[in-house]
């Protein structure tokens, strides 16, 4: 099994003052933890997606995804923000936590779509979100998360 996220993927003070300023960050450290073949393809394709609908999901998280050709392997990158920036959230509030997701074009199956039913199952619950926005290492985030996040292998990748 591939693990989706690691120590690397995991921003708990993220500096941004926008949307797009989140976009490049996370893909700066996506580009620099090599993920991404094409880092400006990967942010045009996360801000094209954007524009067709918000990811702010509410409660102060957005999901923004981009299911390029630009990524080499599925990710997970985390950003919790030092100060909440307006995402035109589904409730109205700003997002203090983000958890955007990247996916090769070429991927088998429909991993984003398991990876955002994975995350929502887990953020739909007060305690858990709580828990990720008080967290106090990246450890402790990657523990809250247990190993809900991993690339499972299927028949098709052999």
């Amino acid at each position: 099994m591939v693990n989706v996220i690691d120590k690397n993927l995991v921003v708990l003070d993220l500096d941004a003052k926008s949307k797009e300023e989140v976009f490049n960050r996370l893909a700066d450290i996506l580009d620099k933890d090599g993920r991404l073949n094409d880092k400006e393809e990967y942010i045009e394709n996360v801000k094209a997606r954007e524009a067709t609908a918000t990811t702010g999901i509410g409660f102060g998280i957005a999901i923004p995804h981009g299911k390029t050709d630009a990524v080499k392997d599925v990710s997970v990158i985390i950003g919790r923000l030092k100060q909440p920036v307006d995402w035109n959230s589904m409730d109205g509030k700003p997002v203090k936590m983000i958890f955007q997701i990247a996916v090769p074009e070429s991927s088998k199956g429909d991993d984003h779509l398991r990876l955002l039913s994975e995350l929502s199952r887990k953020l739909i619950h007060e305690e858990f979100r709580e828990a990720m926005f008080q967290a106090n290492s990246v450890n402790e985030v990657l523990n809250l998360l247990g190993n809900s996040l991993e690339k499972k292998e299927t028949v098709e990748d052999f």
